[in-house]
């Protein structure tokens, strides 16, 4: 089903010019969501990846801490990359157990400043923006990123999505057009979809390449599809944001929960959508329920 995935230059003119085919439209973030691939990629990718360049071999327990409470424990699970290791040096700067460890921190400002300028977050975006400038800081970061990216390549593999998954997506094909929404790297999602065969079910597949999760929807649905006919199915809180951002609706996929989640999609949810019954109460108390998984503050600082 898909459309030529390389044939426009600018990431957001693709979304746009994605043609309307079905009455309705779904959204469906990949890691964590799709697959059960956030707790090997984070424990085993990133989290050993951010140790070694940025040395925080010293303070390694609280950074690993750290590292999976920002990113899989919770408000913050499932945010873009770069954004995921500010927060988390934001976090050591104040636990006490790294200064009295005297660890020495980086200065991550030029790093705050891109995230601040560019919405496509991406290993490549970063590397274009380093020819023009010349930054220790910023070689790292783009260092550490691709290390991730090769860890990811040769660890994450033979994972298939979670159970009810497959079969909710062949279900919900036959009457709306299907986007992967994501902010995991384009080539990683589509090696994940392709080696599962599922690839042949989405109409686009949308990375971090292609901007924020909230521009994926804004670009491709907003507009073309009635508010209350676009759904997004997610596992993180910027998901929800995202789709409450554009006045769309909103499936979670709950931390911890999801064989549960995708069963009452598959069985319940999907039904409430297509007939137009989802919307009110029924998804109020799913979203109410969504949070409570998913902490503010930090366990260390209660």
């Amino acid at each position: 089903m898909q459309e030529g995935l390389h044939t426009i230059q600018d990431p957001h003119d693709q979304l746009k010019q994605l043609e309307k085919k079905q009455e309705f439209f779904i959204g469906i973030d990949s890691d964590g969501c799709a697959f059960d691939t956030m707790e090997i990629k984070h424990k085993e990718c990133f989290c050993p990846n951010t140790i070694k360049y940025f040395g925080l071999q010293k303070i390694a327990k609280y950074a690993r801490e750290t590292w999976d409470f920002v990113n899989l424990y919770s408000q913050t699970r499932g945010c873009n990359r770069f954004l995921g290791i500010l927060r988390v040096y934001d976090l050591l700067k104040t636990r006490k157990q790294v200064i009295e460890r005297g660890a020495v921190l980086a200065n991550l400002l030029p790093l705050r400043e891109w995230t601040q300028l560019e919405t496509k977050l991406g290993t490549e975006t970063l590397e274009a923006y380093m020819k023009q400038r010349d930054d220790g800081i910023l070689a790292t970061v783009l260092a550490w990123s691709k290390a991730v990216n090769q860890s990811i390549e040769e660890m994450v593999f033979g994972i298939p999505p979670f159970p009810l998954m497959r079969e909710s997506l062949e279900a919900v094909t036959v009457s709306a057009d299907v986007l992967v929404i994501s902010q995991t790297p384009l080539a990683a999602i589509t090696r994940e979809w392709q080696e599962n065969d599922i690839y042949q079910y989405v109409r686009l597949v949308a990375g971090q390449e292609y901007g924020t999760k909230t521009e994926h929807l804004l670009f491709a649905a907003k507009g073309k599809y009635d508010d209350d006919k676009i759904l997004m199915i997610g596992d993180a809180p910027g998901d929800l944001q995202a789709a409450q951002s554009v006045n769309a609706l909103f499936y979670p996929i709950i931390p911890g929960q999801e064989e549960q989640s995708w069963d009452r999609f598959y069985n319940e949810a999907r039904n409430r959508f297509f007939a137009g019954t989802y919307k009110g109460e029924y998804e109020t108390e799913l979203i109410s329920e969504f949070n409570q998984a998913l902490p503010v503050t930090p366990w260390w600082e209660k």
